[in-house]
């Protein structure tokens, strides 16, 4: 139940839809035609089970379709991400900006920055160095997740949160390329 609630209130009416058709399909078969027609499914029982194996690959696909993770879809529609050489993940939160300890010195090349804003409030990743002027994400709602990719060269890199005030509240950490 609870990966539903994580579900767009699109996928969970295309789920619900497809679970009440093939609810509604047992309950049919298991309640009401066999009051009707005593010997039911009887001679028709290729077409209950072509029925019901037809029904249960759709409810597969359903699930296939409308339980994909936003994060699966947005990988499917940027190929360019995938192409980064080096991707590190960056966690936002008030007020920090968190890197794998191993990444505050990097060699040169392109890197995909992985954000996730971990807080309770909108936070963005900026980053301001040689040859990068301030390139950002968007503002990011709490618990959303962008990638961001930006070639290095080197020498000193400021990663910080351009929405004003957070900056000075202690969001800003410095990377060291070469």
């Amino acid at each position: 139940m609870l990966p539903l609630l994580a579900l767009s209130t699109g996928h969970k009416v295309g789920l619900l839809v497809m679970a009440l058709i093939l609810i509604g399909f047992a309950l049919f078969s298991s309640f009401v035609a066999p009051r009707i027609w005593p010997d039911y499914p009887g001679r028709h029982l290729n077409v209950f089970i072509v029925v019901a194996v037809v029904l249960f690959a759709l409810m597969i696909g359903a699930v296939e379709v409308f339980g994909a993770e936003p994060s699966e879809a947005s990988a499917k529609e940027a190929p360019a991400v995938q192409a980064a050489k080096h991707r590190i993940p960056v966690a936002l939160s008030e007020w920090k900006i968190v890197l794998p300890a191993n990444d505050k010195t990097l060699a040169p090349g392109e890197y995909d920055f992985f954000v996730t804003n971990d807080g309770t409030v909108p936070h963005n990743l900026t980053i301001n160095g040689p040859g990068v002027a301030n390139k950002a994400t968007s503002d990011l709602a709490p618990q959303a997740t962008e990638h961001l990719v930006v070639t290095l060269e080197k020498g000193t890199y400021d990663l910080y949160c351009s929405i004003p005030g957070h900056k000075q509240l202690g969001m800003d950490t410095k990377v060291t390329v070469g």
